[in-house]
């Protein structure tokens, strides 16, 4: 069955921003998004999509942005966005957080969302449908022929772990440190259809997967092929989906523009009739757990030839390698936040910080409730003015 890809201007940005809803006493997360998605309903200027959206569960509100040229554009929609979903939540006596996973509430507490999409899923996967408390950023990518998508989706499995550990946002699972930087990613991939894409080298053959999935009936409709890194067929990207839910704006800002230089690096070496780099699929799948596992402390798989390496160390390479590009594509100031992050810690290194500063398993919930909080002033610091 073909599948009509609608090219879209080169190296354009489009971000989605998970985030939970918590109570603002107890911390816990509160099934209220259908109440904000009302309040905040005509709030932003009307696109061919929602800016505000629903997901899986009532305990989350997905805020999107428009397509832009420059992550610039694209992240001052999502504070904008996130400044009216915070006066929202506010007026509900709930706040807004940005992490891969909830430090303690359980997923039996959880309201699914009605709609047809979401009744067959939770029919179809039942106790794994519903243990779904995670939250991820997504970031699109335009590319301008359909020829050049799965070149660059294999081409970016090889980089799966630079952008993942600077997004690691989910080291707790229901009140337990779990030892992973990202829990997310070994939860999610619980899924028949998430987790890596299949082995495929060019779009025809993609095509064909897409179509064997449909008929035997796995899937209802493409977009229910949820791989970390997926063709958005109707927008004309390539969706990156793998990165853990972020904390704050800044690491947003980061992660887009890695990826976005990336994705602009990958089609200029098209363009040169330059092969793309491309990691064997067992390689692929061993980076993304030690990656899941370690965060910036892995050591990846590089090449071929099975060469190791601290991921800390590729990640400081690469940000220098794009430099020049993100000079072209304006953004960089917000691949330097890369770096930040790398000197900084990520959200998953902070939050364990914080757990063991108020006294870690010893203390019990209180030390958990000491995490949530320090998410939600994470969150609220984007929501100044630049």
């Amino acid at each position: 069955m073909p599948i009509n890809f609608a090219a879209s201007p080169r190296s354009t940005v489009g971000l989605e921003w998970e985030l939970a809803i918590v109570d603002g006493d107890s911390g816990q997360l509160s099934n209220i998004a259908p109440r904000l998605l009302e309040d905040l309903a005509g709030t932003f200027p009307a696109t061919a999509f929602p800016h505000f959206a629903g997901e899986l569960l009532q305990n989350t509100i997905e805020l999107v942005s428009a397509p832009h040229s420059t992550v610039a554009g694209a992240t001052a929609d999502l504070q904008q966005l996130a400044r009216k979903a915070s006066l929202s939540a506010q007026a509900h006596g709930t706040a807004l957080v940005g992490a891969g996973s909830h430090p303690f509430s359980r997923w039996y507490d959880q309201r699914v969302t009605k709609n047809e999409r979401y009744d067959r899923f939770i029919e179809k996967y039942q106790w794994w449908g519903r243990n779904m408390l995670i939250w991820g950023v997504h970031v699109h990518v335009g590319i301008d022929r359909s020829e050049r998508v799965v070149p660059i989706m294999n081409a970016l499995l090889t980089y799966l772990p630079h952008l993942l550990a600077l997004s690691c946002s989910s080291p707790f699972w229901a009140g337990e440190a779990t030892g992973y930087a990202s829990n997310r990613t070994l939860q999610f991939q619980q899924l028949p259809t998430a987790g890596l894409p299949p082995e495929v080298d060019d779009w025809h053959q993609l095509e064909g997967v897409l179509d064997d999935l449909t008929r035997t009936g796995i899937i209802a409709e493409p977009t229910e092929a949820r791989w970390d890194v997926r063709p958005a067929p109707r927008w004309g990207t390539i969706e990156i989906r793998f990165c853990d839910g972020a904390a704050t704006l800044d690491q947003i800002r980061a992660l887009a523009a890695l990826a976005q230089c990336l994705t602009e690096e990958l089609q200029r070496s098209a363009d040169a009739g330059a092969p793309l780099p491309r990691l064997a699929p067992w390689f692929v799948r061993e980076n993304k757990w030690r990656t899941a596992r370690y965060g910036l402390d892995a050591h990846i798989i590089t090449d071929r030839h099975g060469t190791q390496a601290p991921l800390r160390d590729e990640i400081y390479g690469l940000i220098s390698r794009l430099a020049p590009i993100a000079a072209s594509l304006q953004c960089e100031h917000e691949l330097a936040m890369a770096a930040n992050l790398l000197s900084n810690g990520t959200s998953a290194e902070r939050q364990l910080a914080t757990y063991r500063q108020h006294g870690g398993e010893a203390a019990g919930s209180s030390a958990l409730l000491a995490v949530v909080d320090a998410l939600r002033a994470d969150f609220d610091s984007g929501l100044e003015a630049d």
